[in-house]
């Protein structure tokens, strides 16, 4: 279906883009259709893809077998209900989500969206606690420069003063927040790093619930990088203190930062984890917050015994079924090499430009990609600008940064690193 001036115009004047201002929108680009790691634009030009649609499309866009899971699904339902009902494309990826993780996490809930994932990780670490009869236990420690979702439970483990939620401040639940890690690698790490949070997690261990974290990378709170070492204190110092630990993939997921799971670098287990994003590929809202026997058997043995969360859309089996194929298709492919290769090459092209004047840092870990600018970038400029060089990307902040899909080539890939540099370039020019 074309988009015309009128809907363009219509759009402009009515409809909400994510974290975007009516009375001052920022340009939007019409997309008409979309194949492999390409963007075709209502207005004829074709765009390489850089953000995997906000990190979920890693095996690009219009794959056909993915298009096969959902027709096949489609013609026997597209949704049912989960209450009282099952069926087999949730048992499947329940299972496959169950053999993929760590062996101790074997109980699955099927939430429709990432941020409805951490809603129900920080329930099931409240309801847990109560159910052991210490309700006292309800407060959340994190650190700093975390991003986690948009809905209440999650914006109040979000940083509540660089991040996207400050004003909300007053009416949040009020949570414990040291400074984020600094150190890069473990050869970086001193008891100076972790000196804060063991401070805090001592100081309060009678009153949390749960740690939580985005383990290894830092995502829209600022595309930060820590080191393992600082993930294993976490866990041990989680289990010293009697706290529970919340882990949250949902952008790390899935092969992002070079491994499966982000925490298999750490080689340690989540008591519960969140799972979202690349878990469909791209192609419908769905989520997994997995927990152990341990938290589970705690909270189904108090009164009713019940988790007290039932998303209307929970399970859906278009977006099970296309999950499951998602998985199989990554698993099938070399995953691994691929993001490898995505990695030494953002790093060998990405790095020269720490040199310019208007360059912060370089960041680079799996197949992520970042420029940290010293000044927020002008997206009423830049993204028209972005558009103009062939490739889609959508910074943020001062962070100029990339997550494409896992089956991009090395001569798309320099378009979009070579995209980032003239950018950045540019910037440094004062242009």
């Amino acid at each position: 279906m074309t988009i015309s001036a009128e809907d363009l115009e219509f759009d402009r004047q009515s409809i909400w883009h994510p974290y975007t201002n009516l009375k001052q929108p920022s340009p939007v680009f019409a997309v008409e259709s979309a194949e492999g790691v390409r963007l075709k634009l209502a207005s004829g030009e074709t765009l390489v893809d850089g953000m995997s649609s906000w990190w979920s499309a890693i095996h690009g866009y219009n794959h056909p077998r993915l298009n096969l899971a959902i027709e096949s699904q489609l013609k026997r339902m597209s949704h049912v209900m989960f209450g009282g009902i099952t069926h087999q494309p949730a048992i499947a990826l329940s299972k496959k989500l169950v053999e993929l993780t760590a062996a101790p996490l074997q109980k699955v809930f099927l939430a429709d969206s990432g941020s409805v994932s951490v809603e129900v990780a920080l329930k099931m670490a409240l309801q847990y606690w109560y159910s052991k009869g210490q309700p006292h236990k309800n407060k959340f420690l994190t650190i700093r420069n975390g991003y986690h979702g948009d809905t209440f439970g999650a914006m109040s483990v979000c940083d509540p003063e660089n991040g996207m939620h400050t004003m909300f401040a007053g009416v949040l639940p009020q949570h414990i927040f040291v400074p984020a890690p600094e150190c890069k690698t473990d050869q970086e790490f001193t008891e100076e790093s972790i000196l804060e949070f063991t401070n805090a997690i001592a100081e309060n261990q009678h009153q949390i619930a749960a740690v939580i974290l985005e383990p290894i990378v830092q995502g829209a709170g600022g595309m930060r990088v820590y080191c393992a070492e600082y993930l294993r204190r976490v866990r041990a110092l989680c289990d010293e203190y009697n706290v529970l630990l919340i882990l949250d993939e949902i952008a790390t997921g899935f092969g992002r930062t070079g491994t499966l799971f982000a925490y298999e670098q750490a080689q340690i287990c989540p008591d519960i984890l969140c799972l979202g994003k690349a878990l469909t590929g791209g192609y419908l809202s769905l989520a997994a917050t997995l927990t152990t026997a341990k938290v589970a058997d705690a909270i189904s043995e108090f009164g009713a015994g019940n988790l007290m969360h039932g998303p209307t859309f929970m399970a859906n089996p278009l977006a099970c079924a296309v999950a499951c194929e998602s998985i199989e298709l990554l698993l099938a492919d070399n995953w691994r090499a691929k993001v490898a290769s995505i990695e030494q090459q953002m790093i060998d092209e990405l790095t020269p430009f720490e040199q310019l004047s208007s360059v912060a840092a370089v960041r680079v870990k799996g197949a992520i990609g970042v420029i940290e600018l010293n000044q927020p970038v002008n997206m009423h400029r830049a993204q028209p600008r972005l558009v103009e060089l062939g490739v889609w990307i959508r910074p943020f902040g001062k962070l100029l940064y990339i997550m494409p899909p896992f089956v991009i080539s090395s001569e798309d890939l320099r378009q979009l690193t070579r995209a980032m540099g003239i950018l950045a370039e540019e910037i440094a020019a004062g242009a």
